[in-house]
């Protein structure tokens, strides 16, 4: 069980990300940095952050099924992002979550492990 966290007079993002998500009950998985790789390891839309995050977005629905559950179980996300711009926050978040979204945190960053990514995604997981 995953309880969301919005304290009064605390400005965020409400329906981009949580303040805070505390876990209750079960255990906490570490998902690796996901980047936008085929299942042959080739990067798909190379410079292109909506297209990437599409693809990242599967590849974490891929391990989240693998154990056991779904976007609702992710407690928190780092994304990093290379060539930021204030404008890809809806298309960052938006692409990312489920309903409830998580705690999160955005960070530009100069380069990724590929040279053709420019978004990397890594989550804490309650797994019950």
């Amino acid at each position: 069980m995953i309880e969301r966290i919005e304290p009064t007079g605390l400005f965020g993002l409400p329906d981009l990300a949580a303040q805070a998500s505390v876990v209750t009950g079960g255990r906490l998985a570490f998902l690796s940095g996901q980047l936008a790789w085929d299942d042959e390891g080739g990067i798909v839309g190379a410079g292109d952050h909506a297209a990437q995050v599409a693809v990242i977005a599967d590849r974490i629905d891929r391990t989240l099924a693998a154990l056991g559950v779904d976007r609702s179980a992710v407690v928190k996300e780092t994304i990093y992002v290379v060539d930021y711009r204030p404008d890809l926050v809806p298309v960052l978040l938006g692409g990312l979550h489920g309903a409830t979204p998580p705690s999160s945190t955005l960070v530009g960053v100069a380069a990724l492990a590929d040279p053709a990514a420019v978004v990397e995604v890594e989550c804490v997981v309650a797994v019950p």
